[in-house]
């Protein structure tokens, strides 16, 4: 398929600069999967289309203040890092800016000094492998210098950090947050658990893929960037309850879903306890083994989101979807509503 068939105009003032107060408030557009029909509601009523034995899987990685800002320590230009994921003890592969100024033995010198990065080898897109060296314990300098790595098409400042976190992330490790838990609260959870329906955890770092666009015409010769998952032993007999039960799973994002994918293709659609790398690109045609629903938030025109999206349905039906979304004046991206299908 070709990326022009993913797109869509977007007028840019629907793009959400901030986060609601009330995470419960987002809008929520549910379609159809069956019937192809669109309709609107508020996310804190979510709950009239869950039933007992369904079962939502969340994401509980939580994001790291990953985006730094120093100094080349030879020159003084100013050296923007965004951290992607921990290879070693002190060791990072890392998106720079500008890239073109970063070579092998290059130094960056942040804040008062506490914390430095040399760069130990060169990645495609701008990505470098810094050795990082500090005083005191990694991640308390982090919070201390590190800023939250926002997407380039927020312009406000976040003035909590915890707006861009869920309620329960827990496993530290993203560059992104997963948007689409960003709606539920402690208190819409604990009602929803009382419905009978079950919530249960997996983990998925979200990285370079998250920031890449798609650069090729023809999706297939796409290539995805591997992002960390994981699987605990509880979940995977969850999940297979649920299953057996004749339960709705209802994936709650897309990387809850591309990890669900990853590990049901691997094992025969069955799910099992396991961590690794995934690499996964869904996009149409694709046959769901894992998820029967899913939530998630409105995405951007010609990305591989849209695309996966597109696979749960079929591309004309979320196009439609997502035109009646830009009609009703929905709010996208990151901080914007949200959409249920089902």
């Amino acid at each position: 398929m070709n990326i022009e068939d993913f797109d869509f105009n977007l007028p840019e003032e629907l793009i959400a600069q901030t986060p609601l107060k009330d995470r419960t408030a987002s809008r929520l557009l549910v379609l159809n999967k069956d019937t192809k029909d669109v309709a609107h509601d508020s996310f804190k009523n979510i709950k009239q289309y869950l039933q007992k034995g369904d079962c939502l899987v969340l994401n509980d990685t939580r994001v790291l203040p990953a985006r730094l800002y120093g100094v080349k320590e030879d020159t003084g230009a100013n050296i923007e890092l965004l951290l992607l994921h921990q290879q070693e003890r002190d060791t990072w592969e890392v998106l720079t800016k500008p890239a073109k100024k970063v070579k092998e033995g290059t130094t960056i010198v942040f804040g008062d000094g506490k914390l430095r990065a040399t760069c130990v080898g060169l990645k495609d897109h701008g990505g470098r492998i810094f050795e990082f060296s500090y005083e005191g314990i990694f991640y308390e300098v982090l919070d201390q210098l590190g800023e939250m790595p926002l997407p380039p098409y927020i312009k406000e400042q976040l003035p909590e950090r915890e707006r861009y976190q869920t309620v329960y992330a827990k496993e530290e490790g993203s560059a992104a947050a997963p948007t689409a838990g960003l709606h539920f609260t402690e208190e819409l959870l604990d009602e929803i658990k009382e419905m009978g329906v079950t919530i249960t955890f997996i983990t998925l770092h979200v990285g370079l893929g998250t920031f890449r666009p798609v650069s090729v015409d023809d999706i297939d010769n796409h290539e995805m960037h591997a992002e960390f998952y994981h699987m605990s032993e509880e979940t995977a007999k969850t999940l297979t309850n649920v299953k057996e039960a004749g339960g709705r799973i209802i994936s709650v994002g897309t990387t809850s879903t591309r990890t669900l994918e990853t590990i049901a293709r691997d094992n025969d659609g069955k799910f099992v306890a396991s961590s690794g790398w995934t690499d996964i690109f869904i996009y149409p045609p694709y046959q769901f083994r894992a998820i029967d629903g899913l939530i998630t938030n409105f995405h951007l025109p010609k990305s591989t989101l849209i695309m996966l999206v597109s696979a749960l349905v079929d591309r004309e039906t979320v196009l439609s979807a997502y035109k009646v979304a830009v009609q009703e004046k929905y709010r996208f991206f990151s901080f914007g509503d949200a959409m249920l299908i089902i």
